[in-house]
């Protein structure tokens, strides 16, 4: 897989950091992990700068809504402490810890804390899409970008709007920090309010597992996963899940045309799922 260089930082970051975070240590170390923006550590800050061309359509990359949903986390601890803000950056707490790589059950249980949180100000975020006509209809939008075709959509189902609360929206394995039996949900560029069998169907993902943990989780892995999720939660993700895994070939495949050779395979891995 693609491994993405983290060059130095622009002055005009250095300048607008220091002014915000006079303290802050000069020496910023280049973090990897994300493959869209890119990311200094600096003493215990983490400095991130957006790309502005870093949104897809299934992904936003919105600074102002990381801010927002660091701000609103803040007293749940299941997310960084935002220190300071700017048009195209944020600088939030590092948090120590490595990328998951344990149990599925122990995903299964942030992501439940995380969507059994009262919900947020409605005003402060997207509204993503909900129920079976709505995740078709965002799917088929994303495949008509592409020139390439992909295989006939699934079937709607039938699924109606369900359950909204605060998710993610990009739980995958790099944007979930393990420490001491505990995660810390990172890298909130696309929160909404929305299904929480979103954010399952971004966990369980193939291409998501594959691009970032190496390898998708095997059929014993999702099952232990799904059996620690809410069953509600994730009887909604099984009726729903041919639609989530066609929703995202049309992801890779829009990312494999705009240049990134990782989600050709990625892609395949997805419709290999249906």
């Amino acid at each position: 897989m693609t491994l993405h260089r983290r060059p130095t930082p622009p002055k005009q970051l250095r300048e607008a950091v220091a002014q915000a975070l006079p303290a802050l240590p000069t020496a910023w170390q280049p973090l990897a992990g994300g493959r869209v923006n890119r990311l200094w550590r600096a003493g215990d800050t983490v400095i991130k700068l957006y790309d502005p061309n870093g949104e897809s359509p299934l992904f936003p990359n919105d600074p102002q809504a990381e801010a927002h949903a660091l701000a609103w986390l803040a007293p749940f601890g299941i997310a960084p402490t935002l220190q300071a803000t700017g048009t195209d950056w944020l600088a939030y707490q590092y948090q120590p810890g490595s990328p998951w790589r344990g149990t599925p059950q122990m995903v299964a249980a942030a992501l439940t804390r995380l969507h059994q949180l009262p919900p947020p100000p409605q005003a402060q975020f997207r509204l993503a899409a909900n129920g079976s006509a709505k995740i078709l209809g965002q799917a088929r939008a994303i495949g008509a970008l592409c020139q390439a075709t992909l295989p006939p959509a699934p079937p709607d189902p039938g699924v109606p709007a369900g359950l909204v609360c605060m998710i993610h929206g990009d739980a995958v394995p790099g944007n979930l920090i393990a420490h001491q039996d505990q995660i810390t949900f990172i890298d909130w560029q696309c929160p909404a309010l929305g299904d929480p069998a979103d954010d399952i169907a971004t966990f369980l993902s193939p291409a998501m597992q594959w691009l970032y943990r190496g390898q998708p989780l095997n059929a014993d892995e999702t099952s232990a996963f799904l059996a620690a999720c809410p069953p509600r939660v994730a009887d909604r993700y099984r009726n729903l899940k041919s639609l989530y895994h066609w929703r995202m070939a049309a992801h890779c495949l829009w990312k494999a045309e705009q240049g990134d050779p990782d989600y050709a395979k990625a892609m395949h891995l997805e419709l290999a799922a249906l």
